[in-house]
């Protein structure tokens, strides 16, 4: 049975490349902290050097929302925070159940990430009757068989996914036919769900780590040849 997810309507975001998007929240936390550091104004130059990304590609990928600054002036940091907020959905009440209460599942919920971006984590979801019915932090793990039900009672944005790799597949179709119209993926896999417009990001912490030894052994390698 799909969920009902009744928002109050928006304009709709202009269409932005992927490179655009992925900076967006690295703007957000550094605009967060500019924020607890109380800077007030902050031009596209400065916030560059903090950033290590160009003035000019700030300015072009602000401009991609309608700009925000003034000439001779910068930035308004604490209207540029808020905008980026609203860009980026924070603080439009997002809803999200973790399922998978092994390690991470634990980690990510007892972080504070959540809170910050305006996520409240309603729930956890696990097949473990060694772990069902425990809290993490303040939240419930409930039996993988309640999941169901539950959707039926809590509207639910976000789905994440921090269960073995081989479940992958059978879970996000349940999550799904629920009508959740958003996972977080952590296994590992790619869920392929035919037919759904689903909005699924998928994580591969892996890559990562993978990425940062490229760097270390490619810094080696120049070092080497000088």
């Amino acid at each position: 049975m799909k969920q009902e997810n009744k928002r109050t309507s928006h304009q709709a975001t202009p269409e932005v490349s992927p490179a655009v998007i992925k900076r967006l929240p690295r703007y957000f936390r550094y605009l967060r902290e500019l924020i607890r550091n109380g800077k007030l104004r902050i031009s596209s130059g400065e916030l560059s050097k903090m950033m290590h990304v160009t003035a000019s590609q700030i300015r072009q990928d602000l401009n991609c929302f309608g700009g925000f600054g003034q000439q001779g002036y910068g930035y308004n940091v604490n209207y540029l925070y808020a905008k980026i907020c609203e860009i980026l959905g924070v603080g439009e009440g997002y809803t999200a159940v973790v399922i998978g209460a092994g390690n991470l599942g634990r980690a990510l919920v007892r972080s504070p990430m959540f809170e910050k971006r305006g996520v409240d984590i309603l729930a956890m979801f696990d097949v473990d009757p060694l772990i069902i019915g425990q809290t993490v932090g303040d939240v419930k793990v409930h039996d993988m068989a309640e999941l169901e039900k539950f959707c039926e009672h809590h509207r639910v944005d976000i789905a994440v996914l921090t269960l073995p790799k081989n479940r992958l597949h059978e879970v996000a179709e349940r999550v799904n036919a629920l009508g959740i119209p958003g996972i977080w993926n952590f296994t590992g896999g790619e869920p392929d769900i035919a037919d759904s417009d689903i909005v699924i990001e998928n994580v591969h912490i892996g890559d990562s780590l993978m990425t940062l030894c490229y760097e270390l052994r490619s810094r080696e390698y120049a070092a080497e040849e000088n």
